[in-house]
């Protein structure tokens, strides 16, 4: 049993099921991310989880007790929205012991709790200001401090960051890893963009119209994804997808497929499973992500399957520290990503490494990875 325990969870509105039979177990000071698209069922969940959807069957627990009928205010749960909701006519020392004041928390303990979490949040000297005063990633810290200074059970996050420009996003990231590494909260996560869930995570669920569609580590998402679903949905740029054949080799077997002047490729397999093996003569989806598909000095050294091939350049895209390189396998466009400083031109003949150690097919009927 998990810290919060989530057990065939479903929500309907009517006969529509926007949520279907979702489990997932949280260990105490796990940082969960709940990611996919507008519409998945993730902001459903997490209103789930606080009391502010009820839950249509199932079981909802936090710490062993079933949360199912439960009042938000009696779930020892503290919530920091994509909107900051602070009140305006209050300070930011009000807003953020206004919650303890509606508890009766005497004004010394109040104040104590007020400075640690300032102190915590680095907003000291912004305790006597009023929200309007504030930019967004100040307004958003307060929003962090009224959750942090109630000491829940359990942090929710919904899309906290989402309002705030390119930069400060990058750095309220940074604070809410740190602020997690140093309290080691139990804190679920929402949001739709996959570059938070994969730096603040320490497990995700992908989500994509109202169910789980893989939960695991960023690097088992990452690395080893479900289905075609999560393959393209995490990573940016996101996973190469090309049509292969399954040959029979001498040893073992490859994909084949083409370049982009219609010659074949043979790219072996460094230990293809049994499973694999069956698909002899089949055709199936290859899945390579972009760092695995690069120029021949910038391969994994540590690889021990580096296919090299010859290929057309279609486009160039410098990056700063790396070079982007489309080129087409198979009649599909690839990315490949190379060192910043390679020589290459579009329209002109390049040399490709494919780290074939890296590689994950799928079935073309069922889009399920195939192990």
């Amino acid at each position: 049993m998990g810290f919060l325990d989530i057990k065939n969870a479903t929500k309907s509105y009517g006969e529509l099921e926007v949520l279907h039979k979702v489990d997932i177990e949280v260990e105490e000071g796990e940082f969960l991310v709940l990611v996919g698209p507008s519409g998945c069922g993730k902001s459903t969940l997490l209103n789930m989880i606080a009391g502010l959807e009820e839950i249509t069957s199932g079981e909802i627990a936090i710490k062993g007790t079933t949360m199912n009928g439960v009042h938000p205010s009696k779930r020892n749960i503290a919530m920091v929205f994509q909107s900051y909701a602070l009140y305006p006519n209050m300070s930011v020392g009000q807003n953020i012991t206004f919650g303890l004041e509606m508890h009766d928390v005497p004004k010394p303990e109040r104040e104590k709790a007020m400075n640690n979490v300032a102190k915590l949040l680095q907003i000291e000297q912004l305790l006597d200001r009023k929200p309007g005063q504030l930019s967004g990633g100040q307004r958003q810290r307060v929003a962090m401090g009224r959750a942090l200074v109630r000491d829940p059970d359990v942090f929710l996050f919904d899309e906290p960051l989402s309002n705030l420009d390119a930069k400060l996003r990058v750095d309220m990231r940074t604070e809410i890893k740190k602020l997690h590494q140093k309290l080691g909260a139990t804190i679920v996560y929402v949001t739709h963009d996959q570059i938070e869930a994969m730096t603040l995570s320490t497990r995700i669920a992908v989500m994509n119209g109202g169910y789980v569609q893989q939960l695991g580590t960023p690097k088992e998402i990452y690395n080893t994804p479900n289905n075609l679903f999560v393959a393209t949905f995490m990573g940016s740029p996101s996973m190469n997808l090309v049509p292969v054949k399954i040959v029979k080799l001498d040893k073992g077997i490859a994909a084949e497929t083409s370049n982009a002047h219609g010659q074949t490729v043979s790219l072996p397999f460094s230990s293809p499973s049994d499973e694999l093996k069956s698909y002899v003569g089949k055709t199936v989806i290859l899945g390579i992500r972009p760092e695995a598909f690069t120029d021949p000095g910038g391969a994994d050294r540590d690889a021990s399957n580096i296919v090299e091939i010859d290929n057309e350049v279609i486009v160039t895209e410098p990056a700063g520290s790396d070079t982007f390189v489309m080129t087409t396998l198979g009649g599909k466009e690839c990315n490949a990503r190379m060192r910043a400083d390679v020589q290459v031109k579009p329209g002109s003949q390049a040399r490709f490494a494919i780290n074939m150690d890296k590689a994950v097919v799928f079935d073309t009927d069922t889009e399920m990875r195939i192990p």
